[in-house]
């Protein structure tokens, strides 16, 4: 299995992001998340966009009624499918799939990496059944560290990089070509007209399981600190949005 901390191919890690190879606390927190807003949607025919090396495909599937997993990586989909059944390798901007096909549609931590993220809502949108429901993870623009690393100089520079997504667009963009970071009102336009309605918002910490590994004390204080300020105004700093959108018959242009 890849180590996450070496990827084989920096170009494609910078471009596509690097799936988390290791279920731990963080990932467990999600996937509660996604289950419980997710409700009896789950249970019918869901969509893992962007589904990597299927880990969060693998639970969901256990509540479905049939489960999809697309990637554009075939190599991340060879390692899912030791668990998973239905794969397929395509981009989330041009979904095969037919119109009203799923019940759940799930993206996480995705569509800040592909090509057209506008053409990937309205996909995720168009395969939706009436009444199904859309979540997706996402990076917040308000978190003080940019988590996909910096290209400076020629090359990509991987880690926590403090205070980029606080520069002004055009410099932040250009120091991340590879990856986009949202706000709360771009996230709103790129759901304009589609049929999905906001259900519930709001923006969570990470788990920072590596530094509870490497200093269990130190690391379990800021994820209690953390977790304490998503229940407050503090929250727009927090690491992702969260966002479950309900599908409608009308369109949203608020």
């Amino acid at each position: 299995m890849p180590d996450p901390k070496m990827p084989p191919n920096l170009d494609k890690a910078a471009q596509r992001g690097e799936p988390s190879y290791v279920w731990r606390a963080g990932q467990e927190r999600r996937l509660d998340m996604i289950t419980t807003h997710g409700g009896q949607s789950i249970k019918g025919t869901i969509l893992v966009n962007g589904c990597g090396i299927g880990a969060y495909l693998q639970r969901l599937s256990t509540q479905a009624q049939q489960a999809v997993g697309i990637d554009i990586e075939l190599s991340r989909l060879m390692i899912a499918k030791e668990h998973n059944d239905h794969l397929i390798c395509a981009a989330g901007e041009y979904l095969p799939f037919k119109e009203n096909s799923f019940h759940f549609v799930l993206s996480n931590e995705v569509l800040e990496h592909v090509a057209d993220d506008q053409a990937a809502i309205h996909e995720s949108d168009r395969v939706l059944k009436k009444n199904g429901i859309f979540i997706l993870f996402c990076p917040n623009r308000g978190y003080m560290f940019e988590t996909h690393g910096v290209f400076w100089q020629g090359r990509y520079h991987f880690g926590n990089k403090l205070f980029v997504n606080y520069f002004p667009k055009k410099i932040r963009d250009r120091l991340v070509p590879h990856v986009r970071v949202y706000t709360r009102k771009q996230l709103k336009n790129l759901f304009f007209y589609t049929h999905l309605h906001t259900m519930h918002h709001t923006t969570i910490f990470g788990a920072y399981d590596n530094i509870i590994h490497k200093i269990p004390r130190l690391g379990k204080l800021i994820r209690t600190s953390l977790h304490f300020l998503e229940k407050t105004p503090l929250n727009v700093f927090g690491l992702s949005h969260f966002w479950v959108m309900k599908k409608g018959t009308k369109k949203s242009c608020d």
